[in-house]
């Protein structure tokens, strides 16, 4: 067997290299390289360990010929083109846990530098002046800190802040009750939150419901006097309100680690604004958080060019030889299923089950969960795979729970999910055609026979005469093709539900306007 080779092409910790070599992996330690240089000796090498600063590029894909995988030391993988290399076989990989502990601490340091105004005293005091009374300060004890997002970094906050003998409340649609126990939090919605904290502090990825969650609107509901601190991911907070709301005095002060375009312009709103203070992105800058990240991209690597094993991979599920092929469709299936419910019934899960009967019965039972589980986060979690879903579901207590039916049905295979929600259960299943199609067959208790592609329209009504007419009116007025058309109902004159598949997406004033329609219960856009 031939020596596997890896090119190490960012500055790393030495533990690395020292890691491959003890593994008997063929390693180059190669730093600094332009993009062509690197097109030019990408080609001898079966791995490629970077940081943030190679960009693996189409083009560089396209040379890397002997290139199996690629381990991104750290959580960002923005510098990879991962459908380019999805195409040409490439695994990527990254190690997302690896500085969860230096970003939380970061996040508490950027909390007491606010809550003592240090910056602008230390700046003070340097140039000569002793200005100790234009700083009054506020206590962390007793204050009330707002955690958005509770997962592995989240969780760390609240506990170093419970530490500090603070209250904290969390929103996050996956922690459950037992959970916020365990962790000793409050569980709240995204209002009660702003209502409460004196102190927010944001630790969820960046996806299209998160985007702006401190919009101008949520802002003007938070407690007035509150302190905002973001050291997750830029674009959470509507910068341009933030700005008004800390000139206005609503919010007392902000601390940011990241900005929606990095590095800001010279000219950002935000610098020079009152009790506003920032860092160049620090937060996982520490001497720890890059050893470790190190290390587990070394061992990750390793491990799939010596055993094959996957770990932390962003475009791959972990899945035999002789599985794949056998599993593949059913996993297509699990994951828009879950992707489904996700998107549907979303807030306050505690429950998941993942049932099974017919052909399906006897296949590995974890893909398919955890291909479930990819589809249900992925509208949370910008980086959630095969690989790490599973441990995102545990880590927010979510209760998952594998059943296989030992009996006949109506279908050959049958893949059914049910989320529990505060609202009662929410079920959707799926069965495959002959050539290994999916196609959903039940809704909520509803028979409806429906592919699950691209942008979709789901509505549920009361069974009228007249009722679908009006809807494709609506959607033909606004200059949206409809691509499928399916209904499922309970029964005449009973609950009804249709999915409709759209050429485009859904404008939100549509979505309003199909609301007022009369008999109209839910309307939601979806998108597979």
């Amino acid at each position: 067997m031939t020596q596997p080779k890896v090119l190490i092409s960012d500055k790393m910790d030495p533990k690395a290299e020292a890691i491959f070599k003890e593994r008997g992996i063929d390693v180059d330690v190669i730093t600094g390289k332009t993009k062509d240089e690197l097109i030019a000796m990408i080609g001898d090498y079966d791995g490629l360990a970077i940081r943030s600063a190679t960009k693996v590029t189409a083009d560089v894909l396209a040379a890397a010929t002997n290139l199996k995988v690629v381990g991104r030391a750290g959580i960002g993988v923005d510098n990879v083109d991962i459908p380019e290399a999805s195409k040409k076989g490439v695994i990527v990989m990254n190690t997302p846990f690896g500085n969860s502990i230096t970003t939380a601490e970061h996040a508490i340091a950027m909390m007491f530098a606010l809550a003592r105004q240090i910056p602008e005293a230390n700046t003070g005091t340097q140039a000569g002046k002793w200005p100790k009374n234009d700083f009054m300060g506020v206590e962390l004890t007793s204050k009330t800190l707002g955690l958005i997002g509770c997962g592995n970094i989240g969780s760390i906050v609240a506990e170093r802040a419970l530490g500090l003998r603070m209250k904290v409340v969390a929103f996050d649609p996956f922690l459950t009750p037992e959970r916020a126990i365990e962790l000793g939090v409050e569980k709240a919605d995204l209002d009660t939150l702003l209502a409460k904290a004196d102190f927010i502090t944001l630790h969820t990825p960046l996806t299209d419901q998160t985007r702006n969650i401190l919009s101008k609107e949520n802002l003007a509901k938070a407690k007035k006097g509150v302190r905002i601190i973001n050291c997750a991911r830029g674009g959470l907070i509507d910068e341009a309100a933030l700005e008004a709301a800390l000139k206005s005095g609503h919010v007392a002060g902000a601390a940011l680690d990241v900005f929606a375009q990095e590095p800001p312009a010279a000219d950002h709103p935000l610098f020079g604004a009152p009790n506003f203070i920032c860092t160049p992105h620090l937060g996982a800058s520490t001497d720890e958080a890059q050893v470790n990240v190190a290390i587990q991209v070394a061992e990750q690597l390793s491990d799939y060019l010596l055993t094959g094993g996957i770990t932390n991979a962003l475009n791959v599920p972990s899945l035999s030889a002789e599985e794949a092929p056998k599993l593949r469709p059913y996993m297509s299936l699990a994951e828009k299923l879950g992707s489904l419910v996700g998107q549907l019934a979303h807030d306050n899960l505690t429950t998941i089950s993942v049932e099974v009967e017919g052909a399906a019965a006897e296949l590995n039972l974890k893909p398919i969960t955890a291909a479930v589980l990819t589809g249900l986060m992925r509208r949370y979690s910008d980086s959630v795979n095969m690989v790490n879903a599973p441990h995102l579901a545990r880590e927010r207590g979510l209760d998952v729970r594998e059943v296989r039916h030992d009996r006949d049905g109506d279908y050959h295979t049958l893949v059914r999910v049910t989320v529990a929600t505060e609202q009662g259960d929410r079920s959707v299943a799926g069965t495959l055609f002959s050539n290994g199609d999916p196609r959903l067959v039940e809704m909520f208790g509803i028979k409806v026979e429906a592919d699950l592609d691209g942008h979709m329209l789901y509505i549920v009504n009361e069974d009228a005469p007249g009722f679908i007419g009006r809807i494709g009116t609506a959607l033909g007025e606004a200059g949206l093709n409809i691509g499928t058309f399916h209904l499922g109902r309970r029964d005449a004159g009973g609950e009804a539900v249709l999915l409709l598949s759209l050429d485009s997406p859904m404008p939100e004033p549509l979505l309003w306007q199909l609301c007022q329609l009369p008999g109209v219960k839910t309307v939601k856009g979806l998108k597979f």
